[in-house]
C-alpha cells in the first residue's frame, strides 16, 4: 500500500483529508509541523508528501530544501492558497512535482496524487545512496490519461447525440479540433473519447491546462529542458510534446496561453520538431492536438490577444459544448449516474430522488453544467439520512429557483395513494416508464424501484 504524509498545522483539515485519503486505498499519516516531518522521513518510507506551504516552524520550501539536501526522494505536492501562487512556483523549481490551490478540490487531489505516483518508481522511496541527485521534475499540468476504460455516459437529448456523432466521424481522423464550450461541460472528456476512437488510441494522451502554466516555466512543460539549462533544473525533463509523441496532445484552456508562448507552440506545430530547453538538439515529434475553450477566441484576435495564424492551425475541426440547460432532458439521466458514483465513492446506498428534489432539478438553469450537477448529487448524497435525496439536501438556489415546493401532475405526496398514482401515470403515458416518471416528477430509477415494491409489471 502506497504511503502518504501529510504536513499542515491545521489539525482537523489533515485529519479529515487523511480520513478521505485512506478511503481512496492509501496508507497515511500526519505531521504539523517542518520539524515533525522531517522525523518522520528519517524514520520510514513514504509514496508521495502532501505539505502546506505555511506551516508554525517553517515552510514548505525548507521542507522540500532538506528533502534535497538529504537525499529523500519522494513527490511533493505543495498545498498553497490562491495569494501564493508565486511561492508555490518556486517550490516547484526546487522540485515539487505539483501544487494545488486551497480550498483543495477533493477530485483534483486525487488526480494529481495518482499523476506523481505514476512517475515515480514502484517501491516506496525513502533516501536515496550518498551522492545522487533527486529525480523530481515539475509536471504542473502534464497528465498522461489512465488506460481504463471511460467512466461516462451519453446523454439522449438530440444536442447530445449530435456531439458524440461529431465525436465519432472526427475521432478517427488526424484533424486538429478545437472543443469550445462553457465550464463544466466536460470538454476533456470528450478530448479523450477523441483519442480513443482515433488510430493513436494506444499512444499517450497528454494534457496540459494552459491557464495554470506559469510564464517562465511555460517553455520547460511544453519542450522540457535539460539539467543545469535554469535554477532548478535538477534533472532533464520531457516536455509535453515529447511526452505525446505517437498519440494526443490536448491543450486545455488554449486562449490563456501568453503571445511568446503562442509562437513557440505554432513553430512546433509547423516543424513537428522540438528543442528541449538549454539544448541544441531538435527532436521531431508526431502528434495530434486537441484544443479547449471556454472564450471566444475570434474576439481575442480582434483583441490581438491570440494568433490568427495559430487559430487556423489548431481549428481545423470545431466541436460545440451544449450546456446542461440545453440538454434539459438528459439531467435524470446524469443525476442518476452521478449518484451511482457517489454511492460507491461514500459507501451509501441513496435509491434516489424524491418527486420535489427531481422536479427541482429538472427546473434549475444548472449555470455550472455537468460539475455543478455532480458535485451537488455528491453532496446531496452526503447529506442524505433517508433511502431518498430531498430538497432538504440540495442547496437553497437550486431549490428557490425551481419555484419552491410546487408538485407534478401525478406528484407521489400520499403513500396511501402511491401505487394508485403510479398506474395511472403508467396509464396516462400509455405503458412508457420514461413518460410516466416524467408525470410523476421522478427519475426512472426509483419509478422503477416503486414498480418492483409494489409488484406492478
Amino acid at each position: 500500500m502506497e504511503r502518504i504524509l501529510i504536513v499542515d498545522d491545521d489539525i482537523t483539515f489533515a485529519l479529515m483529508l487523511r480520513t478521505w485519503l485512506a478511503k481512496q486505498g492509501f496508507e497515511v499519516e500526519t505531521a504539523s509541523s517542518v520539524a515533525a516531518a522531517r522525523t518522520a522521513l528519517a524514520k520510514g518510507s513514504f509514496s508521495l508528501v502532501l505539505s502546506d506551504m505555511r506551516l508554525p516552524d517553517e515552510d514548505g520550501i525548507a521542507l522540500l530544501q532538506w528533502m534535497a539536501g538529504e537525499g529523500v526522494e519522494a513527490p511533493v505536492i505543495v498545498m498553497t492558497s490562491y495569494a501564493e501562487i508565486q511561492n508555490a512556483v518556486r517550490s516547484m523549481k526546487l522540485g515539487a512535482s505539483d501544487y494545488v490551490a486551497k480550498p483543495v478540490n477533493p477530485d483534483e487531489l486525487l488526480k494529481k496524487i495518482r499523476e506523481a505516483l505514476k512517475g515515480t518508481a514502484a517501491a516506496p522511496a525513502g533516501k536515496m545512496p550518498a551522492g545522487k541527485a533527486p529525480g523530481r521534475g515539475g509536471r504542473a499540468s502534464c497528465t498522461e490519461a489512465d488506460p481504463a476504460p471511460l467512466n461516462y455516459i451519453e446523454g439522449r437529448s438530440d444536442a447530445s447525440r449530435q456531439l458524440y456523432e461529431y465525436v465519432r466521424l472526427v475521432a478517427p481522423t488526424n484533424m486538429s479540433v478545437l472543443i469550445h464550450g462553457a465550464s463544466g461541460t466536460g470538454k476533456e472528456h470528450i478530448a479523450q473519447l477523441i483519442h480513443r476512437g482515433s488510430s493513436r488510441a494506444a499512444k499517450p494522451f497528454v494534457a496540459v491546462d494552459c491557464g495554470a502554466i506559469p510564464r517562465d516555466l511555460a517553455a520547460s512543460e511544453f519542450f522540457g529542458h535539460v539539467k543545469g539549462s535554469f535554477t532548478g533544473a535538477l534533472s532533464d525533463k520531457v516536455g509535453a510534446f515529447e511526452a505525446a509523441n505517437g498519440g494526443t496532445l490536448f491543450l486545455d484552456e488554449v486562449g490563456n496561453l501568453t503571445y511568446e508562448t503562442q509562437v513557440q507552440l505554432l513553430r512546433a506545430l509547423q516543424e513537428r520538431r522540438i528543442r528541449r530547453v538549454g539544448s541544441t538538439r531538435e527532436i521531431p515529434v508526431d502528434i495530434r492536438l486537441v484544443a479547449a475553450t471556454n472564450e471566444n477566441l475570434e474576439a481575442a484576435i480582434a483583441r490581438g490577444t491570440f494568433r490568427t495564424d495559430l487559430y487556423h492551425r489548431i481549428n481545423e475541426f470545431t466541436l460545440r459544448m451544449p450546456e446542461l440547460r440545453q440538454m434539459e432532458g438528459d439531467i435524470p439521466l446524469f443525476a442518476d449516474f452521478f449518484l451511482d458514483q457517489a454511492n460507491r465513492e461514500l459507501g451509501k446506498e441513496i435509491v434516489g430522488f424524491d418527486a420535489a428534489a427531481a422536479a427541482a432539478m429538472a427546473r434549475y438553469a444548472w449555470p455550472g453544467n455537468l460539475r455543478q450537477l455532480k458535485n451537488t448529487v455528491k453532496s446531496a448524497t452526503l447529506l442524505a439520512a433517508g433511502d431518498y435525496i430531498t430538497c432538504r439536501e440540495l442547496p437553497e438556489e437550486i431549490v428557490s429557483a425551481s419555484g419552491g415546493s410546487a408538485a407534478p401532475k401525478y406528484a407521489l405526496r400520499d403513500p396511501v395513494s402511491e401505487e394508485e398514482q403510479i398506474r395511472r401515470a403508467l396509464a396516462a403515458a400509455g405503458g412508457n416508464k420514461s413518460r410516466a416518471a416524467r408525470l410523476l416528477g421522478i427519475d426512472r430509477k426509483t419509478l422503477y424501484n416503486k414498480l418492483h415494491l409494489y409488484g406492478i409489471e
